[in-house]
Parts: structure tokens; C-alpha cells; sequence
């Protein structure tokens, strides 16, 4: 197997595709017999969170480790990176593996203060996105996009879950910065089962933060649209910022009887609650629930942004032009009209995903990556 690394994860929130990530790619680390720890933001969680990390301690010898992270830039920052570098001293930690902008900032920040004392660690960063999707120009694009330049000096190796996430990164912050990989997200082999509907389904479902980048507005007016010609239910799935916000939309749109919040609850519970999947994101990365609902069989309709053309290329599934309620409204529309169509592209779609990302080859690439930049 080569060195034995002692890998602490750090991540601020410990929710959506990104955690998914790190518990998946953790749990085949520990399972090749490496150590590893987990260090997110104790403000943070749901029931749902608690389950997942319980569910991981008992494989995590360097443990789960909770300190305060807050979402913007803060005082507390400098604190939380102290933590996180006396926490890597005392586990003895050689590779930190920041993903997201704070838990990226922190691990980078707590590796150069290591290196000050002369210990052998690594620093590796994972944006998933985040910092990367503030519109050019915007006071908070100019901070976090600042940060990063700042950042890329302490990073050993830049590891990207898409195409398009690099070439965003290397637009905004620069090419050349440190050592890089593509390495996509992937998925376990149990997560290729087909998820049939409840009899009692509604006919669209989103699954996701409630945050305005996911375009649940969009999926709102395009709702009401089909609404107005034949009877149609939805189920949004998740929560966020903008819950109440999208919910009074539903309710000046006249959508209370035709659209259900859930709250959070697992995907596989999810897939049950819809027979057709939207994902009408402004922006993305690699997004996790297009690969969940590739790999569960169900029909899909999402928008052309981030890494999704990455997930669906070779395939027949259409993407549609985000921001763009009547286009959406039509590709639910045709759903409704043709749903074997869809569910054809769906198998389809499935073979592809079950073929690109799986955790085995994404893992292996990783530790890799670790090996090379610590000089194995």
C-alpha cells in the first residue's frame, strides 16, 4: 500500500454534495487502511448530520473534532485556525484536505503554520465551488476570490471535481498556482439501485439547499405555468436561507396545493416522494444529486451550468438554459406528456454514470495525489 497517511478532512459545513463527498471519500480511505479525522463547524447540523457522522466515528481513529466556523470571514478565524493546526499536531496529521472556501482556508492556513515548525505535512484544496460562483466585480467576489490568490501560496495541490471548476479557478485566481487535479466526485456501488415512486408521488421533485443559486424560484414560476393547463404536484426537498422567502413565492404563485416543503430527509427517502428529478441550479460544480438521480434511474431535467454537461455527455439527456422558467415549464411539460421517453434516457444516463464515478477509481486518484506531492 505504501506510507500509511494520517489525513484530517476539514469542511465548515457538514451538509449537501460536499459532505457527501468527504464521508464517501474518508470511508474508502480508512477502508484502504489509512487514519483519518473529520473536522467540521460546530454551529451547523440537523438531525440528519448527526446520523451521517455517527454512522462514520467508530472508523475515524484521528475522530470528529468540532470547532466554531462561521460562514463569512470573521475574527474568530484566526482562532479556528490554531485549533485546527494544534489538532493536526496532535494527531500527528501529514496530509489536511481543506474543501470549501473555509475549510479550504483553514487547513492551508494551519499546514504553513506546521511548516514553521518544521513538520512534514501537505495541504490540499478542494473549492467545490463555493467562492467561485460570486458574480465578477461583486464586493464579495473581490474578497473571496482576493483570499485565494492569498491562499494558493500555502497549497500543495488543488484537486478539482470538474473541467469546468479548474478552468473557473484558474480564470479568476490564476493558472499555475500549485499542482493540480481533476478528480471528480463519485458514488458507492450501492447507490446504482433503481428508486421506483410511491404510488402516491408527486410528479417533480427537487432535492437541495434553499438557497437562490439552486434556482428553486425558477422551478416555482415554471411550476405555476403547468399548473395553469393540467394538474401537476411538486416536493422540494431540503432547506436552507431562502426557505421562507420560497415559500411565500409558492404562495403568491397560487401553489400551496400543488407544492409540498419537506424539509430534509435522505436522498433515498426523497427519490420516493417524485418521479421526475430537477435540478434548475444558476450555478454548480459537480453536483451530487444528478449523479444520485443518474444512478438511481430517475428521470432528470436540469440546467447547462458547472459541471453537469460533464456528468450527461454521451447521453440523450437535454439540458436547459438556466434562469429560464418557460423553458423549464416546457421540459416539465414534455415530461408529462412522454415520461417512457424520459425514463429511456434514464437508463441510459445511469450506464454512463455507473461507468465514469466510482469511489474505488476517484479514491485511488487522490491518494495518488497525496503520495506525489509528499514524496512517495
Amino acid at each position: 500500500m505504501g506510507e500509511r497517511f494520517r489525513i484530517l478532512h476539514c469542511l465548515r459545513a457538514p451538509v449537501g454534495g460536499l459532505f457527501r463527498h468527504v464521508l464517501d471519500l474518508s470511508a474508502e480511505q480508512v477502508a484502504r487502511g489509512h487514519d483519518v479525522g473529520l473536522i467540521v463547524d460546530s454551529t451547523t447540523a440537523d438531525p440528519l448530520t448527526e446520523a451521517r457522522l455517527a454512522g462514520v466515528a467508530p472508523g475515524l481513529k484521528l475522530g470528529i473534532t468540532r470547532i466554531p466556523m462561521s460562514r463569512l470571514p470573521s475574527f474568530g478565524d484566526a482562532g479556528t485556525c490554531r485549533a485546527v493546526r494544534d489538532l493536526a499536531r496532535q494527531r500527528d496529521a501529514n496530509v489536511l484536505h481543506g474543501h470549501g472556501a473555509k475549510g479550504g482556508a483553514y487547513a492551508r492556513i494551519a499546514g504553513r503554520l506546521l511548516r514553521f515548525e518544521k513538520r512534514r505535512v501537505a495541504t490540499f484544496y478542494t473549492p467545490h465551488g463555493g467562492s467561485l460562483h460570486f458574480p465578477p466585480g461583486s464586493a464579495q467576489a473581490l474578497l473571496f476570490i482576493g483570499a485565494e490568490k492569498i491562499l494558493a501560496r500555502f497549497t500543495d495541490g488543488l484537486i478539482f471535481e470538474s473541467v469546468y471548476i479548474r478552468r473557473l479557478y484558474e480564470e479568476r485566481v490564476g493558472e499555475g498556482v500549485a499542482p493540480t487535479r481533476v478528480i471528480t466526485n463519485a458514488l458507492q456501488p450501492a447507490d446504482f439501485t433503481t428508486h421506483a415512486p410511491a404510488p402516491d408521488a408527486a410528479d417533480f421533485l427537487f432535492v437541495g439547499e434553499l438557497r437562490r443559486l439552486k434556482g428553486v424560484d425558477v422551478l416555482l414560476r415554471a411550476l405555476a405555468q403547468v399548473a395553469r393547463v393540467r394538474p401537476v404536484r411538486a416536493a422540494i426537498v431540503g432547506d436552507g436561507p431562502d426557505r421562507a422567502a420560497f415559500e411565500s413565492l409558492a404562495t403568491e404563485l397560487g401553489l400551496d396545493e400543488v407544492v409540498a416543503f419537506t424539509g430534509t430527509m435522505p436522498v433515498i427517502e426523497a427519490f420516493r416522494r417524485g418521479r421526475c428529478v430537477v435540478v434548475p441550479s444558476r450555478a454548480e460544480s459537480l453536483p451530487y444529486i444528478v449523479l444520485e438521480a443518474a444512478a438511481a434511474e430517475k428521470p432528470l431535467i436540469a440546467t447547462d451550468v458547472g459541471g453537469i454537461p460533464e456528468i450527461v455527455n454521451g447521453s440523450d439527456t437535454r439540458l436547459l438554459p438556466s434562469g429560464d422558467a418557460d423553458a423549464l415549464a416546457r421540459a416539465m411539460q414534455d415530461f408529462l406528456e412522454a415520461p417512457q421517453a424520459a425514463h429511456k434516457r434514464a437508463e441510459q444516463l445511469k450506464d454512463i454514470v455507473r461507468e465514469r464515478f466510482a469511489i474505488k477509481a476517484t479514491t485511488s486518484a487522490v491518494l495518488d495525489f497525496y503520495a506525489a506531492l509528499l514524496g512517495h
